[in-house]
This record gives C-alpha cells, structure tokens and sequence, in this order.
C-alpha cells in the first residue's frame, strides 16, 4: 500500500503536528506528504517545504502543493489509490475519533488507535471511569459549582479542557478569584476540576507488539520550567528536564508501567499509547491516556522508544503491519 504521512488538522496542537511529520518523513522517505489545513481541505507538501520549516512550534506550515479537497474528499482518495495512512497529528478531530471514523467507513488503514478508542481516551471523564474499571487510581471530579467548596477543602485545585490536549487552557486553582478565568472558559468548553495534587509529573509509553501483548516502555519523569508542564514547558523552555527512565523507586515505576498498561487495554488502543500520571507520595495517580501522543524528535514518547532499545524506524514499521492488519479483519 501507498504510505501516505498526514499531518497538520484543525485543532490547536497543529503546529506540533508539522514538527511530527518532519520525523516521520526522516524515518519514512519515501511515503507521501499530505497536509490538512486549518480549513478542512488537503493539500500535498513537498519535503522541501516541510524541512525547511525551521520553527515547526511557532510557525504556522502553510500548504503550497498540490489541492485535494476537503477531507472526506482526500480520504476518498485515499481509499481508491490504497494508501495507508502513517497519522502524524494530533488533538481535536484528528485524535477523538471523528477522522478514525471517516477512515473505518471507507476502509483507510492507518496507524493508531481506531475510532472508539480514540473517542473514549479523549474524554478525560471517561477515560478516567474506564481506567478505574482496570484497577487504575484516579482522581474524583469536581462540579464547576462546587469549585469553591472544594477548594476550602483541599485548598488547592486544577482545572483542564476535558476533550483537549492538557497543553492549553490549563488552570491552577489557589484562590477563588482564579475561578472567575475557569468559569469564563467553560462558556466555550467542557473543563474537568480536580483536587490539585503534589507530586512529580511522570508518563509511560505502551507498545503492542507483534504477537498482541503489551510493552510497558521505560517511565520518564518531568521536571518543568517554572513549575508547570504547559505548550511552553514542552516545546520551547530549555529549562524542563525529562529524565527516562524516570527517578522512581522499583515498586513504583513498576505501578505506572502497570497503570499504562491497564489504561491501553481498558480503553482499546491500537498499537501505541502514552498516559500520564502525577506520583503523588502515595503512589502514581493516573491523569489521561494519549492514542496520538507527540513523534517529534523531542517528544517523550520517541525518548521512551530509545531508552528501550527500539529504533523509532522499526517502531514505524511495526505500526503500519499492524495497520495493514486491521484492515484484514
């Protein structure tokens, strides 16, 4: 089949798109670029023009290739010319199932998690219900209109987008007056509140493997710039450490490899997945699974691919059988 990258999309995390594609296309030469604008349409990119695109998390890729349409137009495409999809997006309708349902019903394989899986990890509140099914700890929910109460009582609390990535919209909660921002930007979105809980942020990758079972890849622990693990702290303050593996005790690295692995099978990812946690003195606490997480060079889950030996070619490769699987069944 035609290895197509698609990259780019509509959501907010676009721009970390464009910096994935740039290592998929280092590891995959030769598959096709396809971009997906912030206008729903689809346009072929050169790899001139996406290498050359030397501020990918700062700088908006515009498309000069090629235009194909609008997206169930390019996906049409797709189906006709048997290509496979090698997905290097991230967020909004990339990552919550709605483009995972567009390729199911015109049979596009493509790397990830399928339509359903995708759909239930992005809801956080849900994520978190199934993960607790799986014997996950998690955190409770707290009603916008029980905010202030609960913030008596724990004094502290976190507020974050519950179908978006946990890099923007993100809101510590210290005194009432910082629920005037939060209940401002729930007019437009959903937000999940929760007790703020200190600890260290830490993550673990989750691989299936060629025979169906699961790989747990090494935990890595985050120390952010500036106290907080936001779009900056990730992708531009030279400051935040990610150390993997992570600086854990073995008995609690072996919980958060455990919780991811739980996490995956719970919610039904495919092939590959990253979920978060916060390592509370008590123990890890699980914050969300992510079905599409970053492939930039930098990103945590290429980082967790290296400290397992596994070269990200290979992983790519891996992915795209299971892709081509999928469609055979």
């Amino acid at each position: 089949m035609r290895q197509t990258i698609l990259f780019g999309g509509t959501s907010k995390e676009r721009l970390v798109s464009v910096a994935s594609a740039q290592a998929l296309h280092a590891a995959l030469p030769d598959a096709d670029l396809w971009f997906w604008n912030d206008d729903d349409t689809v346009h072929r990119a050169t790899p001139e023009a996406l290498l050359a695109h030397d501020r990918p998390f700062e700088e908006p890729f515009r498309p000069a290739g090629e235009g194909i349409g609008a997206l169930g137009a390019a996906l049409d495409r797709a189906a006709a010319e048997q290509r496979l999809l090698v997905l290097g997006l991230h967020g909004g309708a990339a990552e919550n199932g709605e483009l995972q349902a567009m390729c199911e019903m015109r049979g596009v394989p493509f790397t990830g998690s399928g339509a359903a899986a995708s759909h239930l990890a992005f809801d956080k509140i849900a994520a978190k219900r199934f993960a607790a099914i799986a014997g996950v700890r998690t955190l409770s929910g707290i009603a916008l209109a029980d905010a202030e109460a609960a913030l008596e009582t724990y004094g502290r609390l976190i507020a974050k987008p519950t179908r978006d990535g946990s890099s923007y919209g993100l809101f510590f909660i210290n005194a009432k007056q910082d629920l005037v921002a939060v209940r401002n930007a729930a007019k437009t979105e959903d937000y999940l509140i929760e007790p703020f809980v200190a600890g260290i942020e830490a993550t673990c990758g989750v691989l299936e493997q060629p025979d169906g079972s699961l790989l747990a890849l090494p935990t890595i622990e985050i120390v952010p710039a500036d106290g907080g693990f936001d779009y900056t702290a990730k992708y531009l303050a030279k400051s935040t450490q990610e150390i993997c593996p992570g600086r854990f005790a073995p008995e609690v690295a072996s919980a958060i490899m455990d919780y991811a692995i739980r996490a995956h099978r719970v919610i039904g990812c495919r092939g590959y997945s990253r979920s978060d946690f916060i390592v509370a003195a008590d123990g890890p606490v699980f914050l969300e699974t992510n079905t599409l997480p970053g492939l930039t060079k930098a990103s945590l889950y290429p980082k967790a691919l290296k400290a397992q030996g596994i070269d990200f070619v290979d992983f790519l490769l891996g992915q795209i059988a299971l892709a081509e699987r999928s469609l055979r069944r």
